[in-house]
């Protein structure tokens, strides 16, 4: 069987192109880059059949632990997908289609971006959203870029209990500015927001929190957007968009922006990608948002149309005014986000997470029922729970795997005064049985 090529251009096919360019040899190209910053090797590995290749890669798959139990969310989440979220976002149409420019030949596309725009407001409770951002990480940063123009001030204050990955990238956001970034320390059972409220003052322009928080904890920010308006700065929501199907709106409870990770509509879960982060906003601050907007129009008929709104990016306006740079590599993460919402409806949705909470608290119950476990929590939770454990809980949690259960996410990488604590995650997919399982072995384990 024939080897394929990494190149797909015959010999003879070079040579006319170089002899066109009156160039002798590949090389000839490179010549204006100094020999010492030219590739030596690209480190490809011969060539191999279409048959090779996928036994290859089987087998690379075949690494992966394979039907684990899994309970490890922080960030990403084992959903169930419905098949139509692959059948739809897979047709040629949407697959291939990349930034809808030209609007009297995208107009699929753009209609697809708007009624996403449409479902991210009536989720997070906001009147306007861009058409995606790259992750829920960039979505969060976007948003204090955007509370910074809007305000004018330099100072930020984030919630330590904020996913510790989120926080990582809104200070890589902020490296090179003049802004103050205060991080208010979680204090684990204290489901309180006094030390944020308290850090507030006159030159703040956000105060950024997630709800459910990173330890899986519900809060209601009612008093705390109250103290931030009051003080002339923005409450900015991380939101976990399964979790709105139960809990009221960020928009409801006095936010400016809300943003969150898309991966849990519709997305599956790919070593930490590809996903989407959703933002939205108060429609007095649509200017400053992110990306690009579709909008509504009609045309020279009269007849409904779509077209690219706002989109503030430095290729379109002077550059240091421009918003973002963000572009297209999600939009069809966000697709799959708006296909799977509009699968399940309100109702539908309202049911997958009323499972969610339902089978998150058999498990808290179950766990904590264990001899030396102690739910940290001190209010509601919402499909993620912190138990703390009487020994080190990377120990344990390792031991679990040994016996095909992923049982949490060890806190000490993020919190190192937390080394005997984990989260815990149950989605829809967990059974009861899994659970079952999952505390009869972690009681076999602390026994031993």
């Amino acid at each position: 069987m024939s080897t394929a090529s990494y190149c797909p251009n015959t010999p003879e096919e070079v040579r006319e192109m170089l002899a066109a360019m009156g160039a002798a040899s590949i090389d000839d190209l490179f010549q204006p880059i100094p020999p010492g910053l030219r590739a030596r090797s690209f480190d490809l590995p011969a060539g191999m059949s279409e048959f090779e290749m996928l036994r290859r890669f089987e087998h690379l798959a075949g690494k992966n632990a394979q039907h684990l139990a899994h309970f490890v969310g922080g960030g990403y989440y084992d959903h169930l997908i419905p098949a139509v979220v692959d059948h739809l976002s897979g047709r040629a149409e949407f697959y291939t289609a990349y930034t809808p420019y030209q609007p009297e030949c995208s107009q699929g596309t753009l209609q697809a971006l708007f009624e996403y725009q449409t479902a991210i407001c009536r989720l997070t409770g906001m009147e306007v959203s861009n058409a995606s951002l790259y992750d829920g990480g960039t979505a969060l940063a976007e948003a204090a870029m955007m509370a910074l123009r809007i305000t004018g001030r330099n100072r930020l204050v984030i919630d330590g209990a904020v996913n510790p990955f989120h926080r990582e990238v809104v200070r890589t956001y902020l490296a090179n500015l003049d802004v103050e970034l205060v991080e208010i320390g979680p204090k684990l059972g204290m489901e309180d927001d006094l030390r944020l409220r308290a850090a507030i003052d006159d030159a703040t322009a956000a105060v950024l929190v997630q709800n459910p928080n990173f330890f899986g904890s519900v809060s209601d920010f009612r008093k705390l957007a109250a103290d931030a308006h009051a003080a002339g700065a923005l409450l900015v929501v991380s939101a976990y968009p399964v979790a709105l199907g139960l809990i009221e709106s960020p928009g409801a409870m006095g936010a400016d922006v809300v943003v969150g990770d898309g991966q849990s509509l519709g997305n599956p879960l790919s070593f930490g990608g590809p996903s989407f982060g959703f933002i939205a906003s108060r429609k007095e601050y649509i200017r400053n948002l992110p990306g690009r907007i579709i909008g509504e129009t009609v045309d020279k008929k009269g007849q409904r149309g779509f077209v690219l709104t706002l989109q503030a990016r430095e290729q379109h306006i002077k550059r240091h005014k421009a918003t973002s740079n963000i572009c297209s590599n999600q939009s069809l993460c966000a697709l799959r986000g708006l296909i799977f919402l509009s699968s399940l409806g309100a109702q539908g949705f309202a049911e997958l997470a009323r499972l969610n909470y339902d089978k998150a608290e058999y498990a808290k119950k179950v766990l904590g029922s264990l001899s030396g476990v102690e739910v940290m929590n001190g209010g509601a939770t919402f499909n993620e729970f912190t138990v703390c454990l009487p020994t080190i809980a990377e120990e344990v949690v390792t031991a679990l795997l040994r016996k095909g259960v992923a049982a949490g996410v060890p806190l000490s990488p993020y919190y190192p005064e937390m080394e005997r604590c984990m989260v815990v995650t149950v989605t829809e997919k967990r059974t009861r049985e899994e659970i079952d399982t999952l505390a009869r072995h972690l009681e076999g384990i602390l026994c031993s």
